[in-house]
């Protein structure tokens, strides 16, 4: 461990056992994963036993993440100010020139 005083002692960390070495967000992964898995063994098996009360939960909460998802967008584009109109638009390229035309030195440095 570095001395209490030294920069290093803010950023220190205890080593950790080689399981948990891997990255961080493979180690989120496995997690969410897992979870969903156990999600779905638990979900199945709710089916199996309460398949009436888990079907009314289910497709209320269906119904109430969507209508949650469209008041949101609903409510963003109430409440965001419009954007301010383009009222200079640059011109891109200059004057179109015939094509017989062979630009001039000062164009070519351009």
């Amino acid at each position: 461990m570095p001395p209490r005083d030294s920069p290093q002692a803010l950023y220190w960390r205890p080593e950790m056992p080689a399981l948990f070495q891997m990255a961080n967000d493979r180690g989120i992964g496995f997690a969410i994963f897992g979870g969903s898995i156990i999600g779905i063994i638990v979900y199945g098996l709710l089916l199996w036993y309460f398949w009436e009360a888990t079907l009314r939960v289910t497709a209320f909460l269906g119904v109430a993440l969507l209508l949650g998802i469209l008041a949101w967008i609903g409510y963003t584009m109430a409440t965001t100010p419009p954007p301010e109109p383009i009222t200079d638009i640059p011109e891109v390229g200059g004057a179109p020139r015939p094509p017989d035309q062979t630009p001039s030195d000062t164009e070519k440095k351009a």
